[in-house]
This record gives C-alpha cells, structure tokens and sequence, in this order.
C-alpha cells in the first residue's frame, strides 16, 4: 500500500510541465492530457513484474464510487481497496497542499469535504476511517 501511494501519480511523468504547473485553469485538451496520466501509470508498472499487483490501484486512483470518476467509470466495489484509500488520500492532500493554480485549504475544510463526497466521490466507510485516524497520525510525537 506504502508504494502504491508513492507511484500512484508516476503517470504523470508523461504530463508536460506546463500543463502540471499551469496557474490558470487548463483547457479542454490538457484536461484530457492530465486524464490520461493512471493508464500511462498502470502501462509503466504493468510491465514489470515487481509492481504488477499494484498496478490496478494506480489505474483506479481517479475512479469515483459513485461511477463519475476516470478513466473507465467504475464504480463501488468494482474499483480495489488500495485505490479506493489512495483516491480519499490523494483529494486530502491535493486540497491541503498549495499548488501553482490554488492556495491550501484548511485541514478542517478539507475534512468536511472529504465528508460531504463520502457516498459520491469516495467509500463513505474509507472517509470514515481516515477521519477518525487523521489525529493519530499526525499529532507530535
């Protein structure tokens, strides 16, 4: 699970940086230049054997339970477990980061997002779970 969310985004090596780092919205094409970075992902690690079993979860990141996701709009149980993870943690991260086109949103507000997608987006029990264990990953030791 460790190094499927690392690798989940190695698609994206095929992405031009322009694109990636983009301070306005992107068009229509590079919307779909972006879209189709978890097959380029899934193709790099399918084709070795050493990351065979975690390729599906990089193809699946962007799937949505509710069936509105990409690449191939699958839903619910149809997408892996370790995508499904990958997917609540990836939005976290991308709403709580600050990137070229976005400032950083709060943890708080990224939560209550996270909640208001579980059922649509994510596996309302995956959103649960992260939740509840968010404080006790990320309190000072």
């Amino acid at each position: 699970m460790r190094i499927a969310g690392l690798l989940h985004d190695i698609g994206k090596i095929g992405v031009p940086e322009s694109i990636l780092n983009k301070p306005g919205t992107l068009s229509e094409s590079e919307w779909e230049v972006i879209k189709r970075h978890p097959e380029t992902g899934f193709r790099i690690l399918s084709a070795s054997n050493e990351f065979t079993d975690i390729s599906s979860a990089i193809l699946e990141h962007h799937e949505h339970w509710d069936g509105s996701g990409y690449p191939r709009g699958i839903s619910g149980e149809s997408i892996s477990l370790q995508a499904k993870i990958i997917t609540v943690v990836d939005a976290f991260d991308a709403m709580t980061s600050s990137r070229s086109y976005k400032y950083p949103m709060s943890i708080k507000k990224a939560m209550l997002e996270l909640e208001r997608c579980a059922g649509t987006h994510f596996e309302p029990s995956i959103v649960r779970v992260f939740l509840d264990s968010y404080e006790e990953f990320n309190s000072p030791e």
